[in-house]
């Protein structure tokens, strides 16, 4: 009995080794087998496990449209010195890179005054108007505005792209259209096409050139002082009304002289005239 007791453990242990070798050997293979990586199990095994380092994400595309502003001034100001505001007028001229356009000057009943049109390039549109502004204690007028055109500008070139694009798709059926009346008439489409698409890029062309160059129009003026302290005797109103008079009836005069053949042709009509009733009596 004791030697069956002993083989029976001597089997068990020997059958647990074989089985252990063999859980050892199954593992070590499992390990070193190396299962191929795809993007699939990749992106599973990274949902499953939130601590693993996610990926970056892709870059964000902002697509910026730059605006597009239609800036105008209109300035007025009195000044004491036409020539010396002039002179600062044509400084910030020249150092803000603009040009005048329209230059003109003259004289009402109490002022003498000047206008001017200048173009000013929009990035330099707030320093001129500073530039311009120095020295004046106020303004009669100040009048400053700034127009949004951007969604005029993009949809003048979606419609501009877009007829393009219409006219390339009959050029491409042009090249292979046979018949003759096939032909005129996609050439009449062209026509008709390249014609829009002119007067697109003509409003297009008119706006960039609003967008890209301010309008400042500047008006100041001096008042003309009245002359006071200066009293005139009734004696010298009445010499002043008799000298007035007179230069009047020299005017008179010289203006009947000028009219000599017309005075001469009344004279001979009036003679002629009162003669004929003269002989009408006698008869």
């Amino acid at each position: 009995m004791r030697q069956l007791f002993f083989l029976s453990i001597f089997l068990l242990v020997l059958f647990g080794c074989k089985k252990a070798e063999a859980i050892s050997e199954e593992a070590y293979a499992i390990q070193t087998v190396q299962m191929p990586a795809k993007a699939e199990n990749v992106a599973y095994d990274k949902k499953a496990d939130p601590s693993s380092p996610q990926p970056p994400p892709p870059p964000r595309i902002d697509q910026q449209i730059e605006q597009k502003i239609i800036k105008e001034a209109t300035l007025k100001f009195e000044t004491d010195n036409l020539e010396s505001s002039f002179s600062q007028i044509q400084k910030a001229v020249s150092a803000s890179k603009a040009r005048i356009i329209n230059d003109s000057e003259g004289k009402d009943f109490a002022t003498v005054f000047r206008n001017l049109t200048i173009k000013v390039p929009s990035q330099n549109f707030d320093r001129f108007i500073n530039d311009v502004s120095k020295g004046v204690s106020y303004f009669e007028v100040k009048n400053i505005s700034a127009e949004d055109v951007t969604e005029q500008y993009i949809d003048l070139t979606s419609r501009l792209k877009t007829k393009k694009k219409l006219e390339e798709r009959y050029l491409e059926i042009l090249k292979k259209a046979n018949k003759v009346s096939e032909i005129l008439e996609i050439e009449e489409q062209i026509s008709t096409i390249r014609e829009e698409i002119e007067a697109k890029e003509g409003q297009l062309k008119y706006l960039e050139s609003r967008v890209s160059e301010s309008t400042v129009t500047i008006e100041f003026y001096k008042t003309i002082p009245e002359k006071e302290g200066v009293k005139i005797s009734y004696g010298s109103k009445l010499w002043n009304a008799v000298k007035s008079g007179f230069y009047t009836l020299s005017d008179l005069l010289i203006s009947l002289l000028s009219a000599w053949p017309f005075v001469i042709l009344f004279v001979v009509l009036a003679y002629f005239i009162r003669k004929r009733f003269k002989r009408r009596k006698k008869e």
